[in-house]
């Protein structure tokens, strides 16, 4: 979406150090700023910023990055929006390449327009809730069990009884009724003239991940109906593609989610401190609400209420959830109807257990099953087992079906013998390849160990690096005898070109070679440009040091050239006898300044 020459000014005016900090508490220390990794947790901090190279890198979970990565993985977002948030933060006009600049602009104004009369409309409906006019609204949240700080912290308000007071108070604020109408916020019709769309309800406000307000829910005070109103689709509020409570979820770094049906049941789990809670806005979930919970979480806890249409919810949540690869858990807050009654109820601790104890999707299916078979009658029983046999062959890794197989089989006391064999028949009666149980590979040990080899010898070429990008001017000396080509392994070596190059033309910005390569090596980048240096204080220690890092590297090309030789089978006497020759005299080797 954006040309190069935008993205670099934007991370050029994006000093990570800033950016970094207003999300994580960082401390200096030496050249490097340290704080609490934001992507796994920990005690103590292993998270780097490095404000010379603009780059970060966590010591202990590998993820690393420039000012670009962090926001895309800290806000779970894509890189376009990445560059615009850091674009708008920077104060920078943001180009739309589909558009001409006069549309673009236009554009822009309407969205900033429709979110500014929402933030005006969201202010109003809290000052109401907050005056005699509000006492009804106050008093249900009062009687919901919910605090000023919790009514303050979500913006709850309160619409009047009728009437068009809000629409009155934004024409006095300076909009137009065909504004106000776009809004979602007022209707119009020949006998009333513009009237307020939302009245006698508790009020809602909904908040984009950039904490504007979008859109609002209403809850009716008394038996009018709906119950619960949303505001209509809008250019800044798609239901769809948007879920309440997200903008706070989004920095709870649970690992997963808790997804539930009503705004007062997220409200009431952030306020017993459970802050992964979200919900979806009046509408089943959907494919685009599932990829978006995607870019947080691992896992979704589905919180759905106990009855029959949540039970349904829940179902077909599940199938969408799979769809885009998401982990599944269901809730089963029996004997109450929902998270809001659980937790008066019980407390936060016995609901924190739940969650804890949450059922897998495929065990919350059967639990439903049961439902359809008699389990005290034998012939019910038999229809439920062979009904489970078909779901077990839908798993399609053997172990994990074996896993399954064998919980099924304790938890229904049945023959685990049996289950696998029905399973099998079942399978090739479905046309499936017929299942056969693998018993769990050992860990591979010495893989395992061959890798952490392969590291320890790689460690000088990352050193080595992570030095010539502190000190540039060392390529001089250090490419008289290491060239990018010596770097043995190939995402090293790539690195390394760039380095040289960048080095060698004056341009040398580690973040901009981070931003060349793909998202799943850059934390592999930040390291290299990252790697712990041993502390030398003379020349002499200085030119040791350096020494060893070069004699390393050129040693492990060596080693590298003549394993190649012996593998292949290829090669003289006399090209071995010279690799050979040159190892030893590695040993003799001195730096030349």
């Amino acid at each position: 979406m954006y040309n190069d020459a935008f993205i670099e000014e934007v991370r050029s005016r994006s000093d990570i150090v800033d950016v970094v900090g207003e999300r994580v508490h960082l401390e200096r220390k030496g050249a490097n700023y340290f704080g609490c990794c934001p992507f796994h947790n920990e005690k103590t901090p292993s998270f780097s910023v490095h404000q010379g190279k603009q780059i970060f890198h966590c010591f202990g979970c590998g993820e690393g990055g420039n000012v670009f990565t962090f926001l895309m993985k800290y806000e779970g977002i894509t890189f376009p929006e990445a560059v615009r948030a850091l674009a708008e933060r920077a104060g920078m006009q943001v180009p739309d390449d589909d558009l001409s600049p006069a549309e673009a602009q236009q554009r822009r104004s309407r969205k900033e327009r429709l979110l500014a009369i929402n933030k005006e409309a969201a202010l109003y409906y809290y000052r109401r809730l907050h005056e005699p006019e509000g006492q009804r609204g106050m008093e249900y949240f009062t009687g919901r069990g919910l605090s000023a700080e919790t009514m303050r912290r979500f913006g709850l308000g309160f619409a009047d009884i009728g009437g068009n007071k809000l629409a009155e108070h934004l024409r006095a604020a300076g909009y137009t009724d065909a504004q106000i109408i776009e809004a979602g916020l007022a209707a119009n019709d020949e006998k009333r003239g513009l009237y307020d769309k939302f009245w006698n309800r508790v009020m809602f406000p909904i908040f984009d991940i950039g904490n504007h307000v979008i859109g609002f829910g209403g809850r009716v005070l008394g038996d009018a109906k709906p119950k619960y109103l949303n505001s209509p689709e809008t250019p800044i509020f798609d239901k769809g593609r948007n879920l309440y409570g997200l903008n706070y979820a989004k920095n709870a770094r649970t690992g997963n989610v808790i997804l539930c049906e009503g705004y007062m049941d997220v409200i009431a789990m952030h306020q017993a401190g459970f802050s992964q809670a979200l919900a979806s806005l009046g509408t089943a979930l959907t494919e685009n609400q599932a990829g978006l919970l995607k870019r947080y979480a691992k896992e979704v806890i589905l919180s759905y209420d106990s009855d029959n249409a949540g039970v349904l919810a829940a179902k077909r949540a599940i199938g969408i959830l799979k769809d885009v690869g998401l982990r599944g858990r269901v809730l089963n807050l029996s004997p109450h109807k929902d998270p809001d009654e659980f937790i008066k109820t019980e407390g936060k601790e016995a609901f924190a257990e739940r969650l804890k104890q949450a059922e897998s999707t495929y065990f919350f299916e059967l639990r439903v099953a049961e439902r359809d078979y008699d389990m005290e009658d034998p012939e019910g029983r038999t229809l439920f087992i062979r009904d489970t046999a078909r779901r077990l062959c839908e798993f399609e890794e053997p172990i994990e079906r074996e896993n399954y197989l064998e919980a099924t089989a304790r938890r229904y006391q049945v023959s685990a013998q049996d289950l696998k064999q029905l399973v099998a028949d079942t399978a090739a009666k479905l046309g499936q390849e017929r299942p056969t149980v693998r018993a769990a590979r050992p860990v591979r040990t010495q893989e395992v160990r061959n890798a952490e080899e392969e590291m320890r010898k790689l460690k000088p070429q990352r050193m080595l690096l992570t030095w010539l990008t502190d000190e540039p001017s060392l390529l001089s000396v250090v490419e008289r005898y290491v060239k990018a080509e010596d770097f043995t392994d190939p995402l090293y070596r790539t690195v390394a070109e760039r380095v040289y190059a960048d080095i060698r033309g004056g341009t040398l910005q580690p973040a901009v070679i981070l931003q060349g390569f793909p998202e799943e090596d850059q934390g592999k980048v930040a390291a290299i440009f990252d790697t712990p240096m041993e502390y030398v204080t003379t020349q002499a220690e200085r030119q040791k040091a350096l020494e060893a890092l070069i004699r390393d590297v050129r040693k492990r090309k060596l080693e590298q050239q003549l394993a190649a030789l012996d593998e292949s089978g290829q090669g003289s006497f006399a090209e071995r006898v010279a690799l050979k020759k040159q190892m030893e005299e590695l040993k003799r080797f001195t730096v030349k300044w």
